[in-house]
């Protein structure tokens, strides 16, 4: 014969109630022990569940989000000096700008921390309830390639496009063709005022002229990122390299 507690775990299993199922035992336990009133039993038990139920969100966001494996602010080193001071950082985090549709863009050579911050960022976004997604520009690019030939593609498209934040890593590491420019325009445009843009770069506004080959494509490109925007210019000594290691 099936316990009270099996019986009430096998509802919670039908009703998909999986906070409750995984924790019920020690729901009671703490009930009996605090002496609780029934409100405050009843008060815990859906408290655990949508408290389970946000985790098992923000853990589906972070996987769609695509965040490199360095992602928590928390853990960022402030003794290395880049140009970022830790208080601007601080109130970075706070996500305040994501309200006002604001962009960051973070330039600087290679190493200095700029897709560090910009992931962090990203994660601090999605733990706040934004809709935020981090890309490098390869994969971006290879996405709008694909978006009209792939289903796969076309869910990711229409995905960024209700975006509250989407991150471009390494923007213009390597020239686009004009194709390739125009994609990356017409994305960038749809989404302009609609959503903020954190984007990562090591070459300067000059440059990107260059790298498109198409001087009214990168000024209509710049025109809309600069547009609200917070240019942060990291510099200093590669971490990477300054802290590599060997196998000696």
């Amino acid at each position: 014969m099936q316990s009270k507690t099996q019986i009430i775990t096998s509802y919670a299993s039908q009703l998909n109630l999986g906070g409750i199922r995984e924790l019920l035992e020690d729901i009671i336990r703490q009930a009996g022990e605090e002496k609780i009133s029934y409100a405050d039993f009843a008060l815990k038990l859906f408290k655990t569940e949508v408290d389970h139920r946000g985790k098992r969100d923000l853990e589906r966001r972070i996987k769609v989000a695509k965040l490199p494996l360095n992602h928590d602010l928390d853990d960022y080193d402030f003794s290395v000096t880049n140009g970022l001071p830790e208080p601007q950082l601080k109130q970075l985090r706070e996500c305040m700008w994501l309200e006002q549709n604001f962009n960051l863009i973070f330039m600087g050579p290679s190493g200095v921390g700029k897709t560090r911050i910009a992931a962090g960022l990203c994660y601090d976004a999605l733990v706040k309830g934004y809709k935020a997604y981090f890309r490098t520009i390869e994969q971006l690019i290879e996405m709008l390639k694909m978006k009209d030939i792939t289903r796969s593609a076309g869910v990711e498209y229409k995905r960024l496009l209700k975006a509250h934040l989407v991150v471009i890593d390494d923007i213009m590491l390597f020239a686009l063709d004009k194709q390739q420019a125009v994609a990356l325009f017409n994305f960038v445009n749809h989404l302009h005022e609609k959503a903020s843009f954190i984007v990562t770069t090591n070459k300067s506004p000059e440059q990107w002229v260059k790298m498109l080959d198409d001087e009214v494509i990168a000024t209509a490109l710049l025109d809309r990122l600069l547009y609200h925007c917070e240019v942060v210019k990291l510099s200093g000594k590669s971490y990477r390299l300054k802290n590599r290691k060997s196998i000696f």
